[in-house]
C-alpha cells in the first residue's frame, strides 16, 4: 500500500478537534483565540514532517527513487548514469610543405561551436589531417559531413577554412533521470546471463546517446549477433537513426569494422561479449509509410500536426527492429488520443504493418481531408 500523506487541511482539522476535545467545548476556538493560531502552526510543522516521510518512502524502492538514491539503486546492479560525452572526428586542411597544426589548436564550426586538435596534424600530399574533439560535452558537437570549419587563429601555410569529409560523432548529453531509471529497472527485471539477447540490448544502451536497441541472434549467419540501435535524441534530426556504416568492432578481424555511431557501440560491446561471438552493430533500415485520413474534424493545420506527432510517437513506442507488427487498432488509438478530435477515418493504411528483422517502420507523410 502506498504511503498516504495527509493534507494540510486534514492536519489542521485534526489539531482543532484535539483542542476541542481537551477544552470540552468551543470556548478555546474563537476566531481570534490563541489556541486556534497554535493549531494552525502545529499543523504546518506536522505537514512538513509528513512530507519528509513521504520523500523517504519514495527513495526506499528503486522505481520511485530519485537523484543520489536512484544512483545507489543502480549501483547495486552495476548500472551507472551515462555522463555527457564529446564528439570526435577528423578534418583535412590544405597546407604548404612544412606547415603544421599543433595539438591544442582551436577550430570552430561555422556556427561558432569550438573544437580542439587532440594531436598534431598528419601531412600528406598538400594536406594536413587533424583529429579533433568538441570543446564542450554533449550532442551539440555532433556534425554531419560537408560542414564548414575554420581555424580560430590563422596558421602560416595552412588554409584557414575547410569542409568536413566525414561526420563527427560520439557526442551525447547526460542521460536523463527517467532513462537511467528505466535501464537499472531492466537490470533488476532481467539479470545478466552471460550473453543472452537481453544482455546485448543492455550493453548497447549503456553507450552514451543510445536510447533503444534490439538483438537478433544469428542475424548475419551462424555464430553472429546483430545489434540494432537508435539514438532518438542525439540523432533527432534523422528520426533517431544512427550515422555511420554497419560492421564490427575495430579489434575484430573476422569482418569489416563499422564506422560512426555503429563503431562506438561495437567497440563497447566487444570486450563484454562471449569470446566467440561475432557482433555486428547496425542501423535499422527505415520502412516509410504514408497515412491518409478522411472525414477529419476539425481538419486544421494544428490538428494535423498533433496527429502526425501522435503517429510518430506510436512508431517509437511500438516499432521494433527485431521484427514485429503494428495493427490498425494501434494507430486508431494514437489518433484518438489527440485532444479535440471529433471523428476521422483512416483510409490508408488498412492492413497491419509488419516489419522484418533489421527494418524499422517510420511515418513518411500524413494527408488529411475533412
Amino acid at each position: 500500500m502506498p504511503y498516504a500523506r495527509p493534507t494540510l487541511a486534514e492536519l489542521r482539522q485534526r489539531a482543532l478537534q484535539d483542542i476541542t476535545s481537551e477544552t470540552q467545548g468551543e470556548s478555546g476556538l474563537l476566531r481570534r483565540a490563541i489556541l486556534r493560531v497554535l493549531a494552525t502552526v502545529q499543523a504546518g510543522f506536522a505537514y512538513l514532517h509528513y512530507g519528509y516521510q513521504d520523500y523517504i518512502a519514495k527513495q526506499a524502492v528503486p522505481w520511485s527513487a530519485e537523484d543520489e538514491y536512484a544512483a545507489g539503486w543502480g549501483a547495486l546492479k552495476g548500472v551507472e548514469r551515462k555522463d555527457a560525452t564529446r564528439a570526435t572526428g577528423t578534418l583535412i586542411f590544405a597546407a604548404e610543405v612544412g606547415a603544421s597544426i599543433p595539438a591544442g589548436t582551436m577550430i570552430a564550426r561555422s556556427d561558432g561551436v569550438q573544437y580542439v586538435a587532440i594531436s598534431e596534424g598528419v601531412w600528406s600530399a598538400g594536406t594536413l589531417t587533424v583529429a579533433i574533439r568538441a570543446a564542450e560535452a554533449g550532442s551539440i558537437g555532433n556534425t554531419d559531413a560537408n560542414t564548414a570549419f575554420y581555424l580560430v587563429n590563422a596558421i602560416t601555410g595552412v588554409t584557414s577554412k575547410t569542409l568536413s569529409t566525414v561526420a563527427l560523432t560520439g557526442g551525447a548529453d547526460q542521460e536523463k533521470q527517467e532513462e537511467f531509471k528505466a535501464r537499472y529497472l531492466e537490470a533488476y527485471a532481467e539479470p545478466p546471463q552471460g550473453g543472452s539477447a537481453t544482455d546485448y540490448v543492455r550493453w548497447a544502451k549503456e553507450v552514451p546517446g543510445v536510447t533503444r536497441a534490439w538483438c537478433v541472434p544469428n542475424g548475419a549467419g551462424a555464430g553472429t549477433v546483430v545489434v540494432y540501435i537508435m539514438l532518438d535524441e542525439v540523432r533527432a534530426s534523422g528520426d533517431g537513426f544512427p550515422q555511420g556504416t554497419d560492421g564490427v568492432a575495430s579489434q575484430e578481424t573476422r569482418a569489416v569494422p563499422a564506422t560512426g555511431d555503429q563503431l562506438i557501440v561495437a567497440n563497447y560491446i566487444y570486450p563484454l561479449r562471449p569470446v566467440t561471438a561475432l557482433v555486428y552493430a547496425c542501423a535499422p533500415i527505415a520502412d516509410d509509410y504514408d497515412f491518409v485520413l478522411d472525414d477529419l474534424t476539425p481538419a486544421t493545420p494544428t490538428m494535423k500536426a498533433a496527429i502526425e506527432e501522435a503517429l510518430r510517437d506510436m512508431f517509437v513506442r511500438l516499432g521494433t527492429a527485431a521484427g514485429g507488427t503494428i495493427y490498425p487498432s494501434d494507430w486508431n488509438e494514437a489518433v484518438k488520443s489527440v485532444s479535440g478530435i471529433k471523428h476521422f477515418t483512416v483510409a490508408q493504411p488498412i492492413a497491419p504493418i509488419s516489419t522484418e528483422p533489421g527494418h524499422f517502420p517510420r511515418l513518411r507523410s500524413l494527408s488529411a481531408t475533412s
